[in-house]
């Protein structure tokens, strides 16, 4: 009876959360179709390109630990509803960004709603952690995971027909007309963002009051850990080692996450799919919502949360060597199969990184916060690489869309240090430091 009068006084909250958490999915991963749009309608190179993520994770190292401080004044559930409405006026910003047509713009309303975002973060992921007990805390965090992906797919779908549908015969025009007639094209295309732009805004500005209402319980972390007899009590975070490697493995998840998602849209064009490659995003996205959603039922009456890791950290080490060496649509699936290497390394890392927290819980879900940066550094080497390869492929004689072809691939090597991480986090990691402290 108290099991079911917990899950009763749960289940509310995480019906909200899972809002949420859908929200900042729909926003975060609309980028997939943003980044192709933005090389084009202000011609970019690849890595100037994903600098469209870059904006967005930025934001995350930024405002990480005052989000954290803001949450300690007012609460989580003002902390989330400020969240929103700081996205809303992102949203507002790709207006003047749009007629101007400057890319920094762009990049700053991008930064703005990821700093919404930010604040959104650092109160949802330690509340949905701490709601209920640790051990089945990824079982929770995959079911909001579920909601972010499932909306991470319909945004992708949405705005890639929206903001892609025709660019090809456009990119193609624009080759042919003289420098009034490119700047008028370009012009009109970038325009196209600016009624679903507001449409978010307006959509974001109501949930944002709307979440004030909502009935959210004050939950808080355990304040004191068991200790064995003859240690002390922690005094910093920073004498939690198994935090700061959890930092790290989140870190390098995230790039390896956005890479997966972001990428394959423009490789997939790259590799002459065409615009077949629209619906990309959404093939890596429903992967790990399957994935997400076998986690929410063998977590943890069937497998832990460390086994989920350590599984998840070798496929993806695995699907990295079958990407670079295979080619054409095969090498897509492979990328979108990343979905599942990538869905349950989250919902596994969070609870291993707070495990003996304490005290610390609220700082050390700042800290974990801005490992999200981590979409903003690893993409951008991404395209470095493509870039780099791609030229000297060129020198060396190859024909531009061939050397793009092999380039593009070339560049998905970032990932297999980043796997390589999360496998040693996984297997060692998250138990440096932890001996001491009791279960």
């Amino acid at each position: 009876m108290a099991n079911s009068a917990q899950k009763n006084s749960t289940l509310v909250p995480i019906i909200i959360i899972a809002g949420l958490f859908f929200i900042f999915g729909f926003v975060t991963w609309i980028n997939g179709a943003l980044i192709p749009f933005m090389k084009t309608i202000n011609e970019l190179t690849d890595a100037e390109s994903y600098l469209v993520a870059s904006a967005s994770y930025i934001s995350f190292v930024v405002m990480a630990l005052p989000a954290s401080s803001i949450i300690n004044k007012i609460g989580y559930k003002k902390g989330m509803s400020l969240g929103l409405i700081i996205m809303a006026i992102g949203a507002l910003v790709f207006i003047p960004a749009a007629n101007a047509r400057t890319y920094w713009m762009f990049l700053t309303a991008i930064f703005i709603q990821g700093a919404g975002m930010t604040l959104l973060q650092t109160a949802s992921n330690p509340y949905i952690t701490i709601l209920g007990p640790i051990e089945s805390a990824a079982k929770r965090i995959a079911i909001m995971g579920i909601a972010n992906k499932v909306a991470g797919a319909l945004g992708s779908f949405i705005f890639a027909t929206l903001l892609l549908s025709g660019i090809d015969e456009i990119k193609d025009k624009l080759a042919t007309v003289d420098a009034i007639e490119k700047a008028s094209l370009l012009d009109t295309m970038a325009d196209s963002v600016i009624t679903p732009y507001i449409a978010m805004a307006v959509v974001l500005l109501i949930l944002g009051i709307l979440i004030r209402k909502a009935p959210l319980p004050n939950v808080e972390a355990k304040q004191t850990e068991k200790l064995k007899e003859g240690e002390t009590s922690k005094t910093s975070v920073f004498q939690f080692p198994h935090l700061w490697l959890g930092v790290l493995a989140l870190f390098v998840y995230v790039g390896v996450e956005v890479v997966a998602g972001d990428t394959i849209i423009s490789y997939g064009r790259s590799i002459g799919l065409g615009v077949k490659s629209n619906s990309f995003t959404t093939y890596t996205l429903m992967a790990m919502v399957a994935t997400y959603a076998l986690g929410v039922i063998l977590i943890p009456k069937y497998i832990s949360q460390t086994f989920a890791l350590k599984a998840s950290a070798i496929l993806g080490i695995v699907l990295s060597f079958c990407i670079v060496f295979t080619t054409g649509f095969t090498s897509v699936l492979f990328v979108a199969a990343l979905g599942i290497a990538n869905a349950l390394v989250w919902p596994a890392i969070w609870p291993l990184a707070l495990t003996g927290m304490g005290k610390f819980t609220k700082t050390a879900s700042a800290l974990l916060i801005m490992a999200i940066s981590g979409g903003a550094i690893i993409p951008p080497l991404y395209g470095a690489l493509v870039d780099n390869k791609k030229e000297s492929l060129i020198v060396d004689g190859a024909n531009e869309v061939s050397a793009m072809a092999e380039a593009a691939s070339f560049g998905y090597w970032i990932l297999l240090p980043c796997y390589l991480i999360i496998f040693y986090y996984a297997f060692w990691g998250h138990k440096v430091g932890l001996k001491k402290v009791q279960s």
